[in-house]
C-alpha cells in the first residue's frame, strides 16, 4: 500500500505547489496558450495519481482486481507491490476514488447538458429575434445581426458556429474593430475553448472544495480570453481590438472602481496597449516540454516497484 498513499501524496503536492508557482510566474499573461497547456497538464496528473491509486488500492483489497491488473505479470513484479497482505484502508481508499471519479463523470456529463440546453434555448430566442427569410437555410450565415439597444456580440458554438451582433456594437464598432471582434471569436471556436471551460467548471462545481479545481475553473475563463485577444491582434492590431472592447464594455460599468462580472476587461485592455516581449520559442518549448512530462511523473510513480523488480 506504500504505492498508493504515496500517489495521493504526489497528487496532493502538485495540487498545492503548482497553482502558487503559476500564480507567482510572470509569463501566462505573457504566453496565455503555454499557460492553458501547463494548466491542463497540472490537473491531468493530479487526477492521474487518484486513477492509479484507486487502481493499486482496489488490487490490494480485491483480489479479482488484482488478478485483472496483473494479468501476465511475473510472480516478482506483483510481489513488490506487497499487495497481497492488504490493508485495511485499501478498499475504503479505492472505493472512495471510485466515488470520485463518477461524481466527476456525472458533474462533466451535467455541464456538457445544459451547455447544449443554453445552446438550444439561444438559438430558438436567435429565430424568434432573427426570423429566417423564404428560401433561407438555418445557420447558413456565420454573422448574424439582431436589434439591440446594447452593444455585445457573442459566439454561438455548435455544428453550424454563429458570431451573433447587436446593431448598438456595429455603430459603435469603427473600421477593423468589427474585424477585430470577429477574429477574437472564431479564435474561441478554433481552440475549442468551450470545452475547457465545461471541463473545468465541472471539477469545479463537482469539487468546491478542492482549490486547484476553482483555480484551474477561472484561469480557464481569464487565460481563454487572453489568448482569443492575441489571435485578433496578430490579425488587425493590439489597437483595434482593445478599442474594441472598451467601445463593447464601457457602458457596463467595468472600468469603473468597483468590481463588476467584467472586471478583467480593463486588465485585458491594459495588457494590449502595454504589451510584453513574448517568450523566445526555446523557452515556450520548454515550458510546454517540462508541463507534458507532469502527468509522466504519477506513471514513474506506479511503475517503479515493478520496474525494479525486473531490472
Amino acid at each position: 500500500m506504500m504505492v498508493p498513499a504515496a500517489l495521493l501524496l504526489l497528487g496532493a503536492l502538485v495540487a498545492v505547489v503548482a497553482p502558487r508557482l503559476l500564480a507567482r510566474a510572470d509569463w501566462p499573461d505573457r504566453e496565455p496558450v503555454v499557460a492553458l497547456w501547463v494548466w491542463q497538464c497540472v490537473v491531468a496528473a493530479v487526477l492521474l495519481c487518484c486513477v492509479l491509486s484507486m487502481t493499486l488500492s482496489a488490487a490490494a483489497a480485491w483480489a479479482a482486481v488484482r488478478g485483472h491488473v496483473f494479468d501476465g505479470a511475473p510472480a516478482p513484479v506483483v510481489d513488490a507491490y506487497a499487495l497481497g497482505a492488504g490493508s485495511p484502508w485499501a478498499a475504503t481508499t479505492a472505493v472512495t476514488l471510485a466515488c470520485g471519479g463518477a461524481w466527476t463523470a456525472a458533474m462533466l456529463a451535467r455541464e456538457i447538458f445544459r451547455a447544449r440546453h443554453r445552446r438550444r434555448q439561444s438559438r430558438r430566442e436567435l429565430l424568434v429575434r432573427a426570423p429566417l427569410l423564404p428560401g433561407e437555410e438555418p445557420g447558413a450565415d456565420r454573422l448574424v445581426v439582431l436589434e439591440g439597444e446594447r452593444p455585445d456580440a457573442w459566439w454561438l458554438p455548435g455544428t453550424a458556429p454563429q458570431l451573433v451582433i447587436a446593431t448598438a456594437a456595429l455603430r459603435r464598432l469603427k473600421g477593423r474593430q468589427l474585424d477585430a471582434v470577429l477574429a477574437h471569436e472564431q479564435g474561441h471556436a478554433r481552440a475549442r475553448h468551450d470545452w475547457l471551460l465545461h471541463c473545468s467548471g465541472a471539477l469545479a462545481n463537482g469539487f468546491p472544495q478542492v482549490p486547484v479545481f476553482a483555480a484551474f475553473r477561472d484561469e480557464m475563463h481569464r487565460l481563454v480570453e487572453l489568448a482569443a485577444d492575441d489571435v485578433a491582434s496578430r490579425r488587425f492590431g493590439r489597437l483595434t481590438i482593445a478599442l474594441a472592447l472598451v467601445e463593447l464594455n464601457e457602458d457596463r460599468g467595468v472600468f469603473g472602481p468597483c468590481p463588476t462580472p467584467g472586471a478583467h476587461v480593463p486588465q485585458r485592455v491594459d495588457r494590449l496597449l502595454t504589451p510584453r516581449h513574448r517568450l523566445t520559442a526555446t523557452r515556450r518549448l520548454q515550458l510546454t516540454a517540462a508541463a507534458a512530462l507532469v502527468p509522466v511523473i504519477p506513471v514513474l510513480v506506479a511503475f517503479v516497484p515493478g520496474l525494479r523488480a525486473l531490472g
